[in-house]
């Protein structure tokens, strides 16, 4: 008689606690301003009272900066978006400045590196490895601050080598516009393009810090200035009501770049991006819903469609137009409300169609539709699609009428094409 064969299983259990300051200022490189500091000196809460005594941290002490007892300083790398230094050429020589005049509290291991900013900088894996490769050159470990200065593209490109690189390594974002500081920049997912797939490798590796200096803001082009705002209403057509009302009260001092306005719509923008990703119960998304991509699953395949001469948020704005007049065909949504959205949209100055929307796939369908099935793909194999049940409600479906959709993208067709 054979032994029996016996199975054992013991269940591994534990939690992490995440934090990190998201800091609104401006000209952070300002050598009076200490926003970078304090920062480079939020420990994550994970750190247990033991461990930050062995490494001589005390967050609640900015005086630590100046006790010569304590280990030397962090030292830090800073990647810099060539957009912002090809506005800002003066902002290389600040930061060295700034680095010189705070040695106290950090080191500075080499003059600022410069990325080629744009969506091109995720679709070039041997840049990824290049990057690494300059954060082994600059001995960086686990105790080190990787500094990304830029747009979206470069925040997820940078993110994502320093969380691949000795596992993680600490990273501070200083997102330089309004899609960036109001979306992605204060998130928690880095990402690069890989195999005609938009951020198809990545990470959920939450940042050690974030900083919105609202001096960037002005230095963007008024294209890439607006593109941010269409996720400001996309959040607020989700979340927020009475903010989707201030953006109609606003449209036209946004549209101009009156700054005060920028800084709020930003910054509320931002709250409520935070606000999914603290109260949500998915911070790294492993279930199927994406509570806030409205309007994304055509978006992403617009951007390609288009051969990206339509930026993120110019494709967002249309896959939110898109989404809402399918939610009115429906029945989700009362009549009424898609011409309000898009009225809004206008009035930030987006066009509502794209000839990208008339491409025909092998099948003769439209091309878009394809969209969905990445949608569906990258989640896991369950589509699930966020919808409005009116404004500031969101609501989920699990599946689109095609016929429906394109019944939606004739009706932009007709509203919208300057054809």
């Amino acid at each position: 008689m054979g032994f029996m064969q016996r199975t054992s299983t013991h269940l591994q259990r534990f939690t992490v606690s995440y934090e990190y300051p998201v800091i609104f200022t401006q000209n952070v490189f300002s050598l009076d301003n200490l926003a970078l500091l304090e920062a480079l000196q939020a420990f994550p809460s994970s750190l247990s009272d033991e461990e930050s005594r062995l490494r001589g941290v005390d967050s609640s002490t900015p005086e630590r900066f100046h006790d010569q007892s304590h280990p030397p300083p962090p030292r830090v790398m800073i990647f810099l978006d060539s957009g912002v230094r090809d506005a800002k050429p003066e902002l290389i020589n600040r930061i060295k400045v700034y680095a010189e005049a705070h040695s106290n509290a950090f080191t500075l291991v080499m003059d600022p590196i410069i990325v080629t900013g744009g969506e091109d900088a995720k679709n070039d894996l041997g840049l990824v490895t290049q990057l690494q490769q300059e954060l082994v050159r600059g001995k960086m470990d686990r105790h080190a601050y990787v500094l990304a200065i830029g747009g979206g593209a470069i925040l997820d490109l940078i993110g994502y080598v320093a969380a691949t690189t000795h596992r993680g390594v600490r990273h501070i974002r200083i997102p330089t516009t309004t899609l960036s500081q109001g979306d992605g920049g204060v998130g928690v997912k880095n990402g690069v393009n890989a195999f005609g797939v938009k951020n198809l490798l990545g990470t959920f590796a939450p940042p050690h810090g974030v900083i919105v200096d609202s001096g960037f803001l002005l230095m963007q082009s008024p294209r890439d200035r607006r593109a941010g705002l269409s996720e400001a209403v996309k959040v607020a057509l989700l979340r927020d009501a009475s903010f989707f009302c201030w953006l109609e009260e606003h449209a036209a001092r946004l549209s101009e770049g009156d700054l005060p306005s920028l800084e709020h719509a930003v910054r509320r923008s931002a709250e409520l991006h935070m606000d999914q990703i603290v109260k949500g119960g998915d911070p790294f998304e492993r279930g199927s819903a994406r509570p806030l991509d409205y309007g994304h699953w055509s978006a992403h395949k617009l951007e390609k469609l288009s051969q990206h001469a339509l930026n993120h948020g110019e494709a967002v704005a249309i896959g939110i137009a898109l989404d809402t007049r399918y939610a009115v065909q429906r029945g989700l949504l009362p009549p009424g409300n898609e011409d309000r959205v898009c009225r809004l949209l206008q009035a930030l100055g987006f066009h509502l169609w794209h000839d990208a929307l008339e491409q025909l796939d092998s099948h003769h369908q439209p091309a878009v539709l394809g969209g969905l099935q990445e949608f569906r793909e990258h989640m896991g194999g369950t589509l699930t699609v966020i919808l409005l049940k009116a404004i500031g409600t969101a609501i989920e479906v699990h599946e689109m009428d095609e016929s429906d959709v394109s019944q939606a993208i004739e009706w932009l067709r007709k509203s919208f094409s300057l054809g």
